[in-house]
């Protein structure tokens, strides 16, 4: 090996390690994949957040149509439970669950009873079968009917980046009747 070879490359190597035009492309080549992590992560946390609202809408919405009859058939109940499908669009509703039924308290204590209740699956709450009411709810008299509307939305992110797998979100809403003390349907109030 020449001893002026050698001098060359400790020469290349001191411009090398003084040369700064990679720096920013070495920086922004490390700093990238975090970057489009949390830009990925924002776009599917606002989705799901948005996914979310919507499912609350739905639940909100199917309680607060049922809560404007005094009596209902069956035909015009699918037209109400289908209004959740609107209220998800754009979000595919193909798998979601709307239920709503009538509970009426038992007690003072909170404790309230299914009276009748209606889904899109066909599986609404059992008749009879106990539901606990939320802490503001459970001071009311015994025998006060309540509209309760729920929806479970399975949301599956876009990406599925951040955020993998289906999230299942529950929603549930309560509303009195708003024209009689209880809502009428198949032939149970």
């Amino acid at each position: 090996m020449r001893p002026g070879a050698a001098i060359a490359g400790f020469r290349a190597l001191r411009r090398f390690g003084a040369d700064r035009g990679g720096v920013s492309a070495v920086e922004f080549a490390l700093i990238l994949p975090f970057m489009l992590t949390a830009y990925l992560g924002s776009v599917e946390l606002g989705d799901g957040l948005a996914a979310q609202f919507r499912t609350t809408q739905a639940a909100r919405t199917v309680a607060d149509l049922t809560s404007q009859y005094v009596s209902i058939d069956a035909a015009t109940m699918n037209q109400i439970l289908g209004a959740a499908t609107t209220v998800m669009a754009p979000y595919p509703a193909n798998n979601m669950t709307v239920t709503v039924s009538e509970v009426t308290t038992t007690d003072a204590n909170g404790d309230a009873q299914v009276t009748w209740s209606a889904a899109n699956s066909g599986n609404g709450r059992a008749v009879g079968s106990s539901v606990t009411l939320p802490t503001a709810l459970q001071t009311l008299p015994k025998n006060t009917a309540l509209i309760l509307g729920e929806v479970t939305y399975p949301y599956n992110p876009q990406f599925g980046y951040v955020l993998t797998g289906i999230i299942n979100i529950y929603e549930s809403q309560y509303f009195y009747p708003r024209l009689s003390t209880c809502v009428n349907y198949n032939s149970t109030c």
